[in-house]
């Protein structure tokens, strides 16, 4: 464990501050797999990608592929380039689904301030402990040591007084890492970060900075909120507020479904549209159990494809009235892939989604015509 500059969540003034925890699980899917199949324990493997070379990007990569520069997001063919003696494996996200809820059940224990992030990672917000521990530090620790002892897995943790920082330091010490930087000195930290690691900046962003002369957020707390918003734009804001240490983000454990969804990326790039309508078969059958799950109807359905050469589209179409028939998602779905152009193209991911739960056409309530369709569609 590292402590950064002091361990203190006190001011001298003594106001509290919050105590959030942020647990991101090491190389999740790819642990998973480990653990489960003893074959794979100490090899380079991939989840996900297509050991055919037909496509696919890796999901999660084992920390011995890693070693060899193999990633998250990058085609099999290169994972491949760096690391001839690969091994993929076909994703099981229902065992990884399985596994997230028996995390969430440990995180229980200690406070109900959950907010997962995916299934892989989750904020708490542990300033008053259901156990009345009071130490944010101890309670990442006994965290870990549930998730080590009772699911045999390791994750890291990032202690501190918000969500942006106890992010950043869960990253610091992987594997199996815990990191709590005090607050006296976030400040200071925030100083020595790297621009590509602040919140929502992106590849591109980052290369914009970068280009300005922006490398650290040292380098951002030069320029005035207005000039970060100008360049920037809303997130000008809060770039302006974090490289002072200022993240007012609570930890969000209802926050209002806003769509529901699902989406899968193929261990081989899809060429045919019957492969193409399998697939979106499906995951409509995946979303239909989830709006059925959580008793939601939906109005707009939205169609997501990610082709091979990373470029992504969606295409969504609003219906008279919500619905959460399978047909009617599922018939729509394959329209609006269909509105595509489709010939010649290598699709290595899919999903569909809801949303538009609370909004109702005006004309179908007079109507009272259940999930009828308004055609043309809109691309």
């Amino acid at each position: 464990m590292k402590l950064l500059f002091n361990n203190s969540l006190t001011r001298e003034t003594n106001t509290t501050y919050r105590k959030i925890i942020h647990i991101d699980m090491d190389a999740f899917y790819a642990s998973v797999e480990q653990r489960d199949h003893p074959e794979y324990r100490g090899k380079a493997i991939a989840v996900g990608g297509s050991p055919e070379g037909r496509g696919g990007v890796v999901a999660t990569a084992s920390y011995e592929a890693r070693k060899f520069g193999v990633r998250s997001a990058m085609p099999s063919k290169t994972a491949l380039r760096l690391c001839p003696h690969l091994v993929f494996v076909y994703p099981r996200f229902d065992v990884y689904k399985e596994v997230s809820q028996k995390n969430r059940e440990i995180f229980r224990r200690y406070t109900d301030l959950i907010e997962p992030l995916s299934l892989d990672e989750a904020y708490l917000d542990v300033t008053e402990d259901k156990l009345g521990i009071g130490s944010a530090i101890e309670i990442a620790k006994q965290i870990k040591q549930a998730i080590k002892g009772e699911l045999n897995l390791t994750a890291s943790a990032g202690v501190s007084v918000s969500k942006f920082v106890a992010k950043i330091a869960s990253d610091l010490q992987k594997p199996d890492g815990l990191t709590f930087i005090g607050p006296s000195h976030i400040e200071e930290f925030m100083e020595h970060l790297p621009v590509e690691k602040f919140y929502g900046v992106g590849k591109v962003t980052a290369e914009k900075m970068k280009a300005m002369g922006l490398h650290t957020g040292a380098d951002l707390k030069r320029l005035t909120e207005d000039e970060l918003v100008k360049h920037f734009g809303k997130a000008g804001h809060f770039y302006y507020g974090v490289v002072r240490g200022i993240d007012e983000r609570q930890v969000q454990p209802h926050r209002e479904t806003k769509s529901a969804g699902a989406e899968d990326t193929f261990p081989y790039d899809l060429t045919t549209v019957e492969e193409m309508d399998r697939e979106l078969e499906r995951i409509a059958g995946l979303v239909h159990k989830r709006l059925q799950k959580h008793n939601l109807k939906g109005r707009t359905i939205t169609v997501k494809i990610k082709y091979s050469d990373f470029r992504v589209i969606t295409r969504n179409h609003s219906l008279v009235h919500a619905t959460d028939d399978l047909r009617i998602i599922t018939n729509t779905a394959k329209e609006l892939l269909r509105s595509t152009d489709l010939a010649d193209v290598q699709i290595r991911l899919l999903g569909i989604s809801l949303s538009n739960f609370h909004e109702h056409g005006v004309a179908a309530e007079r109507k009272n015509i259940p999930g009828q369709l308004r055609l043309p569609f809109q691309q």
